[in-house]
Parts: C-alpha cells; structure tokens; sequence
C-alpha cells in the first residue's frame, strides 16, 4: 500500500509537455519545430522540484505512522515548501482545485479557474491528465505575468484521502485538519486540481 502511494506521489506532480490544447496533428518533415519557451521549462522544472521534496518528506511521514501521518505533512509542509521555492525561484508556487481542502490556499483566482475548468473539458474528451498542461502570458494591473498551469491526476492511491470510500481514521484526521474539506468524492481519471505557478515578466 505505502510503496503504491509513494509511486503515485512520484508521479502525480511530474511535469508533462506544455500544452495550451489538445497536440495538434504531426508538423510537416520540412517545418522547423518551435523553440521550448525558457519560462515553461523552468516552471516544469519547478513542479518537479516541488513534487520531489514532497515526496521525500511523505515517504517518511508514511514509513513512521502510516497515511494519516501524510494528512500532517500536507498540511504544513506542502504549503511551507512551495513557499520556500517561491522564496529561492522568484516565481509563486501554489497548489488549486475547484474541490479545495484548505480554501485559505487552494482557492483559484478567476484565471485558475477557467484553465481548471478546461482541464476538465480535456480529460472528458480523452486526453491524459499526467501530461496536461497550460502556459499563458497575462496582464494584471498592467503588469505582465507568465502563468503556468499542470493538472495533478487522480490515480488508485489518492483515493485513501479523495476517493468515496476514505477510512474512519483518515476521514477523522481530514476533519481535524480541514473542517471546510471539500475535496473528496473524485474517481481515478478525474483532474484533482493543478500546480500553479507565476512570475512577473518585463
């Protein structure tokens, strides 16, 4: 059980091809491929950076006190890493869903919103989640920001804390932890929100 939820967390952050739409058709052999954008590479890059801590820091949360130990860590030091990331990188770092947990921190502004919103849209026409991704350039008070967005899967494991069949002591410490819970309910397949990042861009 523990090794299967680490092997989801490996992968349920992991930084897929940027992509505003479903992929088009293959380029003709004779057209140039467009260059990688250096911001959508280092957001990926970010995402990654923020998936591994995590990871290393729930793995031993599981080892010593099983799933509802990982309920703590989430809580306290998903939020604390993401901010230290922001701290060392210049970029804001957040997780959002439509369902939040926590709606002090995971409640997506207007823009979020829409890109969750769309991830749904894609996932239902059959595009895979673990590569789905949406990159933007925005204006907010005249100030220009690179936006970047990758949807979080739901895979078999995160059904322990998200799924319809969530044991006693888990519900119990998901209660404890976030009174106002609402991400709970979702099915393997479904978008359970997204990695959101930002930074100001000249």
């Amino acid at each position: 059980m523990n090794h299967t939820l680490l092997g989801a967390i490996a992968t349920l952050f992991t930084a897929g091809a940027l992509a505003a739409e479903p992929p088009a058709a293959p380029m003709a052999p004779t057209a140039a491929a467009p260059a990688a954008n250096p911001l959508a590479e280092e957001a990926k890059s970010l995402v990654k950076e923020f998936a591994g801590t995590l990871k290393g820091e729930l793995e031993a949360a599981i080892k010593s006190g099983g799933p509802t130990k990982a309920v703590s860590v989430c809580q306290d030091r998903a939020p604390a890493i993401a901010k230290d990331i922001a701290t060392r990188s210049g970029w804001e770092v957040g997780r959002v869903s439509l369902k939040t947990r926590n709606p002090q921190l995971d409640t997506p502004d207007a823009w979020e919103q829409q890109v969750l919103t769309r991830f749904d849209q894609r996932q239902a026409a059959g595009e895979p989640v673990d590569t789905m991704a949406f990159a933007e350039v925005v204006q907010i008070d005249g100030t220009k920001q690179f936006r970047f967005m990758k949807a979080i899967p739901t895979g078999e494991p995160c059904l322990a804390c998200h799924g319809n069949a969530i044991t006693p002591e888990v519900a119990a410490a998901l209660d404890q932890a976030y009174p106002e819970d609402q991400a709970r309910g979702y099915a393997v397949g479904d978008v359970r929100g997204a990695v959101s990042l930002s930074k100001t861009i000249e």
